[in-house]
């Protein structure tokens, strides 16, 4: 498996990830911030080509 050295798509992966854990598991109702600020570092970084 290749993990990629975007830090914009890791960032990407690890939001994606954490959102769906957020939608299945109703406990986690405290990560709204914390997916808010990495949807935005990894919109910043992806559009920086990092």
């Amino acid at each position: 498996m290749n993990i990629t050295k975007n830090l914009g798509m890791l960032l990407l992966a690890a939001w994606l990830i954490a959102w769906g854990l957020f939608s299945l598991i109703p406990a986690l109702s405290g990560l709204g911030i914390v997916l808010a600020i990495l949807a935005i570092a990894a919109g910043v970084l992806i559009l920086l080509n990092r």
